[in-house]
Protein backbone atom coordinates (compact mmCIF):
# COMPACT_ATOMS: atom_id res chain seq x y z
CA UNK A 1 0.00 0.00 0.00
CA UNK A 2 1.08 3.34 -0.83
CA UNK A 3 -0.56 6.61 -0.18
CA UNK A 4 -1.19 9.43 -3.46
CA UNK A 5 -1.77 13.00 -2.92
CA UNK A 6 -3.51 14.57 -6.25
CA UNK A 7 -3.67 18.36 -6.76
CA UNK A 8 -6.66 18.09 -8.00
CA UNK A 9 -7.96 17.48 -3.85
CA UNK A 10 -6.08 21.43 -2.90
CA UNK A 11 -8.76 22.80 -5.68
CA UNK A 12 -11.49 24.19 -3.37
CA UNK A 13 -8.81 26.10 -0.87
CA UNK A 14 -6.63 26.90 -3.09
CA UNK A 15 -9.12 28.56 -5.83
CA UNK A 16 -10.31 30.80 -3.28
CA UNK A 17 -6.48 31.49 -1.74
CA UNK A 18 -5.41 32.00 -4.40
CA UNK A 19 -8.07 34.47 -5.82
CA UNK A 20 -8.11 36.23 -2.38
CA UNK A 21 -4.60 37.13 -2.58
CA UNK A 22 -4.54 38.33 -5.96
CA UNK A 23 -7.10 40.33 -5.86
CA UNK A 24 -6.01 41.81 -2.20
CA UNK A 25 -2.64 42.87 -3.83
CA UNK A 26 -4.20 44.01 -7.15
CA UNK A 27 -7.09 46.18 -5.74
CA UNK A 28 -5.62 47.21 -3.06
CA UNK A 29 -2.25 48.21 -4.64
CA UNK A 30 -4.35 49.68 -7.77
CA UNK A 31 -6.56 51.98 -5.26
CA UNK A 32 -3.20 53.24 -3.56
CA UNK A 33 -1.53 53.97 -6.66
CA UNK A 34 -4.52 55.91 -8.03
CA UNK A 35 -4.67 57.97 -4.58
CA UNK A 36 -1.35 58.77 -4.77
CA UNK A 37 -1.41 60.12 -8.62
CA UNK A 38 -4.37 62.44 -7.40
CA UNK A 39 -2.98 63.27 -3.20
CA UNK A 40 -0.24 64.90 -2.08
CA UNK A 41 0.64 63.20 0.99
CA UNK A 42 1.53 59.61 2.49
CA UNK A 43 -1.59 59.63 4.75
CA UNK A 44 -4.78 59.76 2.00
CA UNK A 45 -3.33 56.56 0.54
CA UNK A 46 -2.84 54.87 3.32
CA UNK A 47 -6.06 55.14 4.44
CA UNK A 48 -7.62 54.44 1.01
CA UNK A 49 -5.33 51.62 1.00
CA UNK A 50 -6.28 50.55 4.92
CA UNK A 51 -10.30 50.65 3.97
CA UNK A 52 -9.87 48.88 1.07
CA UNK A 53 -8.32 46.26 2.53
CA UNK A 54 -10.81 45.56 5.17
CA UNK A 55 -13.67 46.01 2.69
CA UNK A 56 -12.11 44.05 0.24
CA UNK A 57 -11.71 41.21 2.69
CA UNK A 58 -15.25 41.60 4.08
CA UNK A 59 -16.77 41.61 0.78
CA UNK A 60 -14.33 38.42 -0.26
CA UNK A 61 -15.87 36.43 2.51
CA UNK A 62 -19.20 37.62 1.90
CA UNK A 63 -19.51 36.86 -1.59
CA UNK A 64 -17.41 33.44 -1.46
CA UNK A 65 -19.77 32.26 1.48
CA UNK A 66 -23.08 32.77 -0.74
CA UNK A 67 -21.44 31.56 -3.66
CA UNK A 68 -20.29 28.58 -2.09
CA UNK A 69 -23.20 28.06 -0.29
CA UNK A 70 -25.58 28.08 -3.24
CA UNK A 71 -23.40 25.51 -4.15
CA UNK A 72 -23.62 23.13 -1.26
CA UNK A 73 -27.63 24.14 -1.52
CA UNK A 74 -27.56 22.47 -4.58
CA UNK A 75 -25.20 19.39 -4.02
CA UNK A 76 -27.65 18.52 -1.04
CA UNK A 77 -30.52 18.83 -2.85
CA UNK A 78 -29.56 16.55 -5.63
CA UNK A 79 -28.50 13.59 -2.91
CA UNK A 80 -31.95 14.47 -1.45
CA UNK A 81 -33.36 13.58 -4.48
CA UNK A 82 -31.03 10.18 -5.24
CA UNK A 83 -31.87 9.46 -1.46
CA UNK A 84 -35.45 9.28 -2.38
CA UNK A 85 -35.30 7.68 -5.55
CA UNK A 86 -33.23 4.64 -4.01
CA UNK A 87 -35.74 4.31 -1.52
CA UNK A 88 -38.82 3.92 -4.30
CA UNK A 89 -36.98 2.25 -7.15
CA UNK A 90 -33.76 0.88 -6.08
CA UNK A 91 -33.94 -1.74 -9.47
CA UNK A 92 -34.12 1.46 -11.67
CA UNK A 93 -31.03 2.97 -9.52
CA UNK A 94 -29.22 -0.55 -10.14
CA UNK A 95 -30.08 -0.36 -14.06
CA UNK A 96 -29.01 3.25 -13.56
CA UNK A 97 -25.57 2.86 -12.04
CA UNK A 98 -24.78 -0.19 -14.47
CA UNK A 99 -25.27 1.15 -17.59
CA UNK A 100 -22.80 4.17 -16.47
CA UNK A 101 -20.40 1.75 -15.55
CA UNK A 102 -21.11 -0.09 -18.97
CA UNK A 103 -20.13 3.13 -20.70
CA UNK A 104 -17.14 3.61 -18.83
CA UNK A 105 -15.67 -0.07 -20.76
CA UNK A 106 -17.39 -2.91 -18.60
CA UNK A 107 -18.79 -5.46 -19.77
CA UNK A 108 -22.62 -5.93 -19.01
CA UNK A 109 -22.38 -8.90 -16.31
CA UNK A 110 -19.59 -7.52 -14.78
CA UNK A 111 -20.88 -3.81 -14.44
CA UNK A 112 -24.10 -4.96 -12.74
CA UNK A 113 -21.64 -6.83 -9.90
CA UNK A 114 -20.21 -3.96 -9.19
CA UNK A 115 -22.93 -1.86 -9.34
CA UNK A 116 -24.56 -4.45 -6.91
CA UNK A 117 -21.52 -4.75 -4.26
CA UNK A 118 -20.95 -1.14 -4.66
CA UNK A 119 -24.40 0.03 -3.70
CA UNK A 120 -24.65 -2.94 -1.48
CA UNK A 121 -21.85 -1.47 0.64
CA UNK A 122 -22.86 2.56 0.33
CA UNK A 123 -25.27 3.08 -2.33
CA UNK A 124 -25.98 6.77 -2.07
CA UNK A 125 -22.46 7.26 -2.19
CA UNK A 126 -21.68 5.20 -4.84
CA UNK A 127 -24.63 7.21 -6.85
CA UNK A 128 -23.22 10.48 -5.28
CA UNK A 129 -19.73 10.30 -6.72
CA UNK A 130 -20.79 8.39 -10.29
CA UNK A 131 -23.95 9.25 -11.41
CA UNK A 132 -23.89 13.18 -9.36
CA UNK A 133 -19.99 13.61 -9.44
CA UNK A 134 -19.64 14.09 -6.20
CA UNK A 135 -17.13 13.26 -3.92
CA UNK A 136 -16.23 14.44 -0.03
CA UNK A 137 -12.98 15.65 -1.01
CA UNK A 138 -14.64 18.14 -3.28
CA UNK A 139 -17.69 18.70 -1.58
CA UNK A 140 -18.57 23.12 -1.09
CA UNK A 141 -17.61 23.83 2.01
CA UNK A 142 -18.74 27.81 2.44
CA UNK A 143 -17.33 28.32 5.62
CA UNK A 144 -13.91 26.93 4.31
CA UNK A 145 -14.08 28.94 1.27
CA UNK A 146 -14.77 32.16 3.37
CA UNK A 147 -12.08 31.92 5.37
CA UNK A 148 -9.84 31.34 3.27
CA UNK A 149 -10.55 33.79 0.52
CA UNK A 150 -10.54 36.81 3.51
CA UNK A 151 -7.42 35.75 4.65
CA UNK A 152 -5.65 35.90 1.86
CA UNK A 153 -7.03 38.86 1.19
CA UNK A 154 -5.59 40.58 3.79
CA UNK A 155 -2.33 39.31 3.43
CA UNK A 156 -2.15 39.98 -0.38
CA UNK A 157 -3.75 43.85 0.65
CA UNK A 158 -1.54 44.07 3.13
CA UNK A 159 1.85 43.69 1.42
CA UNK A 160 0.55 47.30 -0.47
CA UNK A 161 -0.25 48.95 2.71
CA UNK A 162 3.07 47.96 4.51
CA UNK A 163 5.12 49.47 0.98
CA UNK A 164 3.24 52.52 1.51
CA UNK A 165 4.44 53.01 5.00
CA UNK A 166 7.80 52.00 3.83
CA UNK A 167 8.31 53.60 0.77
CA UNK A 168 9.66 57.87 0.18
CA UNK A 169 7.24 59.85 -0.20
CA UNK A 170 8.56 61.02 -3.77
CA UNK A 171 8.18 57.62 -5.27
CA UNK A 172 5.01 56.26 -3.57
CA UNK A 173 3.21 55.20 -6.68
CA UNK A 174 6.40 53.79 -8.56
CA UNK A 175 6.75 52.12 -5.43
CA UNK A 176 3.97 50.29 -4.67
CA UNK A 177 3.24 49.37 -8.08
CA UNK A 178 6.68 47.83 -8.40
CA UNK A 179 6.64 45.89 -4.95
CA UNK A 180 3.11 44.25 -6.25
CA UNK A 181 3.63 43.83 -9.11
CA UNK A 182 7.03 41.45 -8.12
CA UNK A 183 4.26 39.90 -5.22
CA UNK A 184 1.96 39.07 -8.17
CA UNK A 185 4.27 36.99 -10.27
CA UNK A 186 5.81 35.22 -6.85
CA UNK A 187 1.79 34.47 -6.26
CA UNK A 188 1.22 33.66 -10.33
CA UNK A 189 4.27 31.33 -9.90
CA UNK A 190 3.37 29.75 -6.46
CA UNK A 191 -0.26 28.73 -7.14
CA UNK A 192 1.40 27.19 -10.75
CA UNK A 193 3.34 25.30 -9.09
CA UNK A 194 0.87 24.30 -6.69
CA UNK A 195 -1.54 23.06 -9.20
CA UNK A 196 1.00 22.27 -10.81
CA UNK A 197 0.14 24.33 -14.10
CA UNK A 198 2.75 26.22 -16.32
CA UNK A 199 4.63 28.62 -13.99
CA UNK A 200 5.67 30.98 -16.91
CA UNK A 201 2.57 31.23 -18.32
CA UNK A 202 0.49 31.92 -14.74
CA UNK A 203 2.94 34.84 -13.44
CA UNK A 204 2.85 36.50 -16.86
CA UNK A 205 -1.50 36.58 -16.73
CA UNK A 206 -1.44 37.27 -13.43
CA UNK A 207 1.38 40.09 -13.80
CA UNK A 208 -0.83 41.23 -16.62
CA UNK A 209 -4.12 42.07 -15.28
CA UNK A 210 -2.20 43.71 -12.59
CA UNK A 211 -0.36 45.49 -14.49
CA UNK A 212 -3.57 46.92 -16.53
CA UNK A 213 -5.20 47.74 -13.57
CA UNK A 214 -2.59 49.65 -11.60
CA UNK A 215 -2.27 51.93 -14.71
CA UNK A 216 -5.67 52.26 -15.72
CA UNK A 217 -6.12 53.57 -11.89
CA UNK A 218 -3.22 55.74 -12.11
CA UNK A 219 -4.58 57.52 -15.20
CA UNK A 220 -7.81 58.10 -12.93
CA UNK A 221 -5.87 59.43 -10.52
CA UNK A 222 -3.84 61.74 -12.60
CA UNK A 223 -6.94 62.63 -14.61
CA UNK A 224 -8.82 63.58 -11.45
CA UNK A 225 -6.15 65.14 -9.73
CA UNK A 226 -5.24 67.81 -12.27
CA UNK A 227 -8.71 68.39 -12.51
CA UNK A 228 -9.35 68.91 -8.96
CA UNK A 229 -5.80 70.96 -9.19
Amino acid sequence: MHGERHRSERVGWLRAAVLGANDGVVSTASLAVGVAEAAVGRQPVLVAAVAGLVAGALSMAAGEYVSVSSQADTEQADLARERGELATAPAAEEDELTNIYVGRGLQPDLARVVARQLMAKDALAAHARDELGLTEELAARPLQAALTSAGAFAVGAGIPVLTILLAPLGALAATVSGVSMLCLVGLGALAAYAGGASVRVSAVRVAFWGALAMAATAGVGKLFGATIG
